[in-house]
């Protein structure tokens, strides 16, 4: 396999997406050999012409005299468990390349768009000596948002004439977007989808430059170069600014999860959780004898996971202390009157350049109302108030700012800042991504001595 022999290749990943006991010892001896491959995830709403883009960027890598591993994740057969669609058929032009493998799998149930076994795919395609891996995902729309925890670039395709050209952009896919790709840009309405994504790009929060916006014909192979080059271009600036690094971290820390889980499950099922015991508990619960909660906390008991069952066991946030609402105002003056004239008065004023705002606060009880003001035309209050005003943010006051942010990575939020920044008055800052506050853009302050 380390030869790049495809049957060999193929046996591997047979062996691991099957999850035979073997799986495991064949990771392990290939995981030294990998992570040299570019991952590039190519996703979107169904229709968008996936499988035919990704088919001819291929044929431009293998034009540069790249080898290429393709993952196409399809839809699972209710009867079977295998791939529907296939999307190796669509890509028959490659098939009797030896620099190019391709594999379609079968998301068998598995939510956000890829397979479970994907990243453990990845790891033997990359030891195999590929040079770029291509993700293409199921096709299922907003909720199809695991590719950024596999590639190192994330390519959303959208196309004019499908009746709601931005059924994407209110939420999941247009947010992890590293570079959008318009595709079937021939057809009638192709600007107004560039015009919709620059919009909803405008309200977002971005590390860096926003991200590029293609225009391809896949099947004409027109504009694929423009998007290799976009994709080059961000992999440069997320290697300069250390955005790749830890996106690639990230993807090692969610392998390492996603295992441990899967390990923890099995030995969890071995000890105390047959399939006997299995049905016995799902009797109770049939019976509204027990609740999930409590039947997972016996389980738990039984294999010595969980000490006390009397304790609570819920965890509890470290987000409990509001500092300030944000607010978003076109002039600082008018703003502080309207106010004012409210009863309010000011307590500071700041000018924060590292944000491209000037604020005042106003106090509220223990918290505060921060109107900001933007001080130059690109910056990200003044992208959100061409489109609305008012609230922009909540803050909460946190007594270890990166303490917190260790937490909540741990759960599985995801961040804008991994680690804090200088913000008004000089107090350390960090900002969480609005997908994981439904929708609201929350902001994290040190403030020392609080609960």
């Amino acid at each position: 396999m380390r030869a790049g022999e495809i049957r060999a290749i193929a046996r591997a990943i047979s062996v691991v997406e099957d999850g035979r006991p073997d799986a495991a010892a064949l990771l392990s001896l290939l995981f030294p050999h990998a992570g040299k491959a570019i991952v590039l995830g190519v996703t979107g709403p169904p229709g968008s012409g996936k499988s035919t883009l990704v088919d001819r960027m291929t044929a431009h890598f293998r034009g540069q005299g790249r080898t290429v591993g393709i993952v196409a994740v399809d839809p699972t057969s209710p009867y079977t468990g295998g791939a529907i669609l296939g999307d190796r058929i669509r890509m028959q032009a490659h098939a009797l390349d030896d620099g190019v493998f391709i594999r379609s799998m079968a998301t068998r149930g598995h939510l956000g768009g890829l397979a479970a076994a994907t990243s453990h795919v990845l790891t033997i395609l990359s030891a195999a000596g590929k040079d770029v891996i291509i993700v293409e995902t199921v096709g299922v729309g907003q909720d199809e948002v695991d590719i950024v925890g596999a590639a190192d670039v994330s390519i959303v395709v959208l196309v004019p004439g499908l009746g709601d050209e931005v059924q994407a952009l209110k939420a999941g896919i247009m947010e992890i977007a590293d570079v959008f790709v318009v595709n079937k840009a021939d057809r009638e309405g192709v600007e107004r989808v560039v015009a919709e994504i620059e919009s909803m790009l405008s309200l977002g929060v971005h590390e860096g430059e926003l991200p590029q916006i293609v225009r391809t014909v896949a099947t004409a192979d027109k504009g694929v170069d423009e998007l290799l080059a976009a994709v080059e271009q961000f992999r440069a600036r997320a290697g300069a600014s250390g955005l790749l690094e830890r996106k690639q971290r990230s993807h090692l820390r969610q392998q390492f999860e996603e295992t441990l889980r899967a390990r923890l499950l099995a030995q969890v099922r071995e000890r105390a959780l047959s399939e006997d015991q299995t049905e016995r508990v799902v009797d109770r619960l049939a019976a509204h004898d027990v609740d999930p909660f409590t039947a997972a906390e016996e389980v738990l008991q039984r294999v010595g996971l969980l000490r006390d069952r009397g304790e609570t066991r819920r965890s509890v946030s470290p987000l409990i202390n509001i500092d300030h609402l944000g607010i978003a105002v076109a002039s600082l003056e008018e703003g502080v009157r309207a106010y004012e004239a409210l009863g309010f008065a000011v307590e500071a004023t700041h000018d924060v350049p590292t944000e491209k705002v000037k604020t005042a606060f106003l106090p509220v009880g223990e918290s505060h109302l921060e109107l900001l003001e933007p001080t130059e035309p690109g910056s990200v209050i003044a992208r959100f108030l061409e489109k609305r005003s008012g609230l922009h943010h909540v803050c909460i006051a946190v007594p270890d700012i990166q303490a917190a942010l260790d937490e909540l990575r741990g759960r599985g939020i995801a961040l804008l800042d991994e680690k804090p920044r200088l913000g008004a008055g000089g107090r350390k800052v960090a900002f969480i991504h609005p997908r994981s506050a439904a929708g609201v853009l929350l902001e994290l302050v040190e403030r020392k001595g609080i609960a």
